[in-house]
């Protein structure tokens, strides 16, 4: 059930590439066709290529940064990206999942519950839930009250793979500041 995100970047990115390629040669092609001044002028770029030589600076250069850039490309392409929805323990021969944001949203309201607990935030992370915030109060009796709350909340969701539970809190001083 677990859903990931497309890899819309990289598609982008090499369909504007070759909008614009296409755009040039159109333009340029419909210039040469109706005899006006050319943007590109195709002799001058044919002139040009056909001088240079393999073992020009420019060819290497050129040839390096367009293979980084298409290996850059294809590793973000390839590899996966964060889940967009998690799945929840199977019941009942049915799948079911919850958006990570809503996830999010839902450990940060308990967190916001427990007494003491000002600003709380939630980080999901892939194999751990990291719950930062503010207290008024003693850090360490108040990490655990917003432990077992968030624990509680995890366990009326039931996420398929429950995360390792990480709080940390600082104490606020009595003005407000850190």
């Amino acid at each position: 059930m677990t859903r990931r995100p497309r890899r819309v970047v990289p598609a982008v990115v090499v369909a504007l590439a070759l909008l614009g390629a296409a755009v040039l040669v159109a333009v340029s092609l419909i210039q040469r066709l109706t005899g006006s001044r050319e943007w590109v002028s195709y002799d001058s770029l044919a002139t040009r290529l056909h001088d240079t030589s393999w073992d020009s600076v420019w060819v290497l250069g050129a040839g390096a940064v367009l293979a980084v850039v298409g290996l850059a490309l294809l590793a973000v392409a390839v590899t996966p990206g964060k889940p967009v929805v998690l799945a929840l323990e199977p019941g009942d021969d049915l799948e079911a999942g919850i958006a990570r944001r809503s996830l999010r949203h839902a450990l940060t309201d308990a967190a916001g519950a427990v007494d003491g607990v000002e600003k709380a935030r939630v980080r999901l992370r892939r194999k751990k839930i990291h719950i930062a915030g503010h207290t008024h109060h003693t850090a360490e009796r108040t990490a655990e009250n917003l432990g077992t709350a968030v624990s509680a909340r995890l366990d009326r969701i039931r996420p398929a793979v429950v995360p390792r539970l990480r709080t940390s809190l600082r104490t606020i001083g009595p003005g407000g500041t850190r």
